[in-house]
């Protein structure tokens, strides 16, 4: 079956340090985030698009602003967990899937260095 997806980009910088983790990443360092924020549909409305790439870059923009310069380990969703690329796009991922309609496919891809990304999506 063929279907549509859009995708838009954000950016956010921020601090963290992975609690339990031996090697560098146990100290206090930061990332200058890439994120990536795909969303699929099986059709397209009447204008011919799945979402408008605005709205979706408004939903990214506005969890991304959350994470923005802030040491991640003090902020709530990552007390009981590492702020690991892994649980920042789970939680972009939820946070962002709150507003979409629920049969919406939703990939999200958190780049943390040039060489290095996690993702978190529908299967």
């Amino acid at each position: 079956m063929k279907k549509y997806r859009i995708t838009v980009q954000g950016r956010f910088s921020s601090a963290h340090f992975l609690r339990g983790y031996k090697g560098k990443c146990e100290a206090l360092h930061g990332h200058n985030y890439l994120v990536q924020c795909t969303i699929e549909g099986k059709g397209v409305d009447d204008l011919g698009m799945v979402m408008d790439f605005n709205r979706l870059k408004g939903l990214l923009s506005k969890v991304l602003n959350e994470l923005d310069h802030k040491l991640l380990n003090d902020l709530p969703q990552f007390k009981a967990k590492n702020p690991t690329a892994e649980n920042i796009a789970e939680f972009i991922y939820e946070e962002v899937k709150k507003e979409l309609p629920p049969d919406s496919f939703l990939h999200i891809k958190v780049w943390e260095t040039d060489e290095s990304c996690a993702e978190y999506c529908d299967l």
